[in-house]
């Protein structure tokens, strides 16, 4: 019988501690095989997941003993939450964990799609000398638009501050009198954000509201040559309506770490777009918040099985 069982790559010690006490299963191949999933927490009273295993309907109910599911992060998309909580679920999400991770990911994005040098390193490989091409922008005395303003929105904009931005924000979410608009323009609406900024950041769950919320109409809105990072998730940006605002010129670069589909298929949209930083959902995962994260929702999931 397993009392635990991860489904997804988590820090060796943190493993390691919850083995003291519980029987543990550890496997990251997994969460491609939904039968030896399915099998795997047959008697399982704690799951352990990133964002790609599907904790939804099916899981549920080839768990009948299952109690927590601990997130290895802080997106709950891949979650479905109301048919935990019929099944009597709790649901901890490593909140905190990844913060610094993921602001530092979005300050060195706009840095690099700013400034453009990075850009073209194939073609001085190739031995080329683009200087005048590859003349970009300082980030100083330019705006960053950030859509969403929780925590690590907030940790963004001090960064940002300390390079000498000066920062908009939009969250409806966020009450109006809460002391972080003390330092910030705040927006009541989306479209003088898009208007103003020179770079746009996004930090909103998907939801039925946010899907596709940077359509072509918002995307138009945006500047000519600023920069766009998402860190957030996929299918908060319209990738066909990302693709040809890059292949036009209108927007200056875009960093996306997440993506509608991920893997991205053979076929997507991105993959002739210029001016395009992709990574495979990282922006969180470094080595000291995959330690953070593994510790938080390993003594969460312990905690609540020993309650």
């Amino acid at each position: 019988m397993n009392d635990i069982v991860i489904s997804e790559f988590m820090d060796d010690a943190a493993i390691d501690w919850l083995r003291r006490d519980f029987s543990v299963i550890y496997d990251t191949t997994l969460v491609d095989d939904p039968d030896r999933l399915h099998a795997a927490c047959a008697h399982a009273r704690g799951l352990i997941v990133r964002n790609r295993t599907q904790v939804r309907t099916a899981l549920l109910a080839a768990c009948p003993n299952l109690v927590a599911v601990g997130r290895l992060g802080v997106g709950l998309d891949n979650i479905d939450l109301d048919a935990c909580n019929a099944h009597g679920v709790a649901v901890y999400p490593a909140t905190g964990g990844n913060t610094i991770s993921v602001a530092e990911y979005v300050i060195t994005a706009v840095l690099m799609l700013r400034r453009k040098a990075w850009l073209g390193t194939s073609d001085v490989l190739a031995g080329a000398w683009p200087r005048q091409r590859m003349m970009g922008l300082e980030v100083a005395g330019g705006i960053l638009g950030l859509i969403g303003f929780g925590a690590i929105a907030q940790a963004v904009a001090t960064r940002a501050q300390a390079l000498g931005m000066k920062i908009m924000a939009h969250d409806p979410f966020l009450p109006a009198d809460h002391a972080a608009w003390n330092v910030v323009q705040r927006c009541e609406t989306l479209d003088p954000l898009l208007q103003a900024a020179d770079a746009v950041s996004l930090h909103v769950p998907l939801t039925n509201d946010t899907r596709n919320l940077l359509d072509a109409a918002h995307l138009a809105q945006m500047k000519r040559g600023a920069v766009l990072v998402n860190t957030a998730r996929g299918g908060i940006i319209e990738e066909t309506a990302l693709a040809d605002a890059l292949k036009s010129g209108h927007l200056g670069g875009a960093a996306l770490d997440v993506f509608k589909t991920e893997p991205l298929p053979d076929h997507s949209v991105l993959k002739d777009a210029p001016h395009l930083i992709a990574t495979p959902h990282i922006a969180g995962v470094t080595e000291e918040s995959n330690t953070r994260i593994s510790w938080i929702t390993a003594e969460t999931v312990a905690r609540h099985l020993q309650t």
